[in-house]
């Protein structure tokens, strides 16, 4: 492992030895040099992050905030590719630690540089786990940063932009959102500029920030049905993915190539273009040849679950029993993951797709033998996963229990009680996921308890 190290190091030109001297902490093995922290897979990642900890609780560390926002970043990327909540815990309580440091010598970039860290957090807490209440704990952080000077006030803008973006497309003000992907062109310039003096790190931060502005665009393209938006997220994604390497950037890439395919399916639904959409199935399957479930269990995920996605889109476009089949095998791989964190917002999304997939292909051969073993599949995990024990596991299988209802009902024409048992199950799921504060599953069921009531009025 410590060769392993060396090696890394010596590759991207990191200081070893007496080299490193009044450098930043060298334990574990990206030396500190956050770049090369992709190239890790999650068990040496996990590695990484202890390391990280021992040299920031060292009794004699020299400058100690900086250790701790260094962990915290550590912690952040380990949250971020396994979605686990106790690692986001940690890497939060470090950048708060690292705050207070920083606050009381006065450092001004530095404690900008933490604040920013707590609302990365808060809005990577707020992506895994649908509470969208952390929005409002990074704006109050990112108003203090967003003075700081350099690169961090790059950052801090490009951040505001983002969450004016999110609370535009919560508030279904399109507008708003569209003035938020505006928003982002003055703090890409300064990530930029950063870039080409500092490299490695700054690439990945300036990555991640297109990538967001693209997820923007391309939202906003879907809910206004807008080619023009479709095309700008393909070239932007394009533009993004060529300034990386999938050899040593591979999740970076993989996310952009990923929203290239995702944006290209949507051209071909706009336009009905058949080839578009299979183009975009493409890039999506090229996303994933960089990704393990070992390397990054997550992005393997939710790009199993952007391929499943694109794959629909092609059975919708064909009415192909197969695309649906092999869009459902693609739910299942992204649900070995989804399923060890059961509060992942993610999770119900894969799960209503995995749903809606398996209806069409029972509405397709006409078999209700297939609606029939995915109700017994989801009554099976609800007899086996109590309420009380973990309470959004239980919403998410009512959640996707109604929709095979529904999707009974539409296939034979006949409701024989299970829309009233589809609108109990969504009310159901409804209350839990209020209580939990998980908003975007809460407007999930909403919107399922709104289509039932629509099919009973018929």
């Amino acid at each position: 492992m410590f060769e392993f190290g060396r090696d890394l190091k010596r590759l991207f030109g990191v200081e070893t030895g007496a080299e490193s001297k009044g450098a930043s902490y060298r334990e574990g093995l990206t030396g500190g040099d956050t770049s090369l922290l992709e190239l890790l897979d999650i068990r040496l990642l996990t590695n990484e992050a202890r390391s990280a900890d021992v040299a920031a609780g060292r009794i004699g560390t020299k400058d100690r905030g900086s250790r701790l926002l260094e962990a915290a970043v550590v912690w952040r990327e380990l949250a971020r590719r396994s979605g686990d909540a106790a690692a986001l815990r940690k890497a939060a309580s470090h950048a708060e630690a690292a705050g207070k440091i920083f606050e009381t010598e006065k450092r001004t970039d530095a404690l900008a540089a933490a604040r920013c860290e707590q609302a990365v957090l808060a809005i990577l807490g707020a992506d895994l786990f649908g509470d969208e209440g952390l929005h409002a704990a990074a704006g109050a952080a990112l108003t203090l940063a967003r003075t700081a000077p350099s690169q961090r006030c790059g950052l801090a803008m490009a951040l505001i932009a983002g969450l004016d973006g999110r609370a535009g497309l919560a508030e279904n003000n399109l507008d708003r959102a569209l003035a938020a992907v505006q928003g982002f062109e003055a703090p890409l310039r300064a990530l930029a500029a950063a870039k080409r003096v500092k490299g490695g790190s700054a690439r990945l931060l300036l990555a991640e920030q297109r990538a967001a502005r693209i997820e923007l665009i391309l939202t906003c393209s879907i809910r206004l049905r807008d080619r023009t938006l479709a095309h700008l997220a393909i070239s932007e994604a394009t533009t993004a993915a060529a300034a990386l390497d999938p050899d040593f950037e591979p999740l970076a890439w993989s996310r952009l190539e990923g929203l290239r395919g995702a944006a290209l399916v949507q051209l071909g639904e706009l336009d009905g273009e058949l080839t578009n959409i299979a183009d975009g199935v493409e890039a999506l399957t090229a996303a994933l040849e960089p990704l393990s479930m070992e390397h990054s269990p997550m992005d393997w995920a939710r790009s199993q679950a952007a391929l499943g996605a694109g794959l629909q889109a092609v059975g919708e476009a064909t009415t192909s029993e197969r695309a649906f089949e092999q869009a459902v095998t693609c739910y299942d791989r992204a649900t070995q993951v989804l399923k060890v964190q059961p509060a992942l917002a993610l999770r119900a999304v894969v799960a209503n797709n995995r749903a809606l997939s398996l209806a069409r292909c029972a509405e397709l051969t006409a078999d209700l033998a297939v609606l029939d073993a995915a109700e017994m599949a989801f009554k099976s995990e609800l007899a086996e996963r109590p309420g009380a024990r973990d309470p959004a596991a239980w919403a998410v299988a009512q959640l996707n229990l109604a929709r095979l209802y529904e999707a009974r009902v539409e296939i034979t024409g006949r409701d024989d009680g299970r829309l009233d048992r589809a609108a109990v199950a969504l009310a159901s799921a409804f209350d839990v996921f209020s209580e939990l504060g998980l908003r975007s599953l809460t407007e999930l069921a909403a919107q399922g308890l709104q289509r039932v009531k629509a099919t009973h009025t018929v």
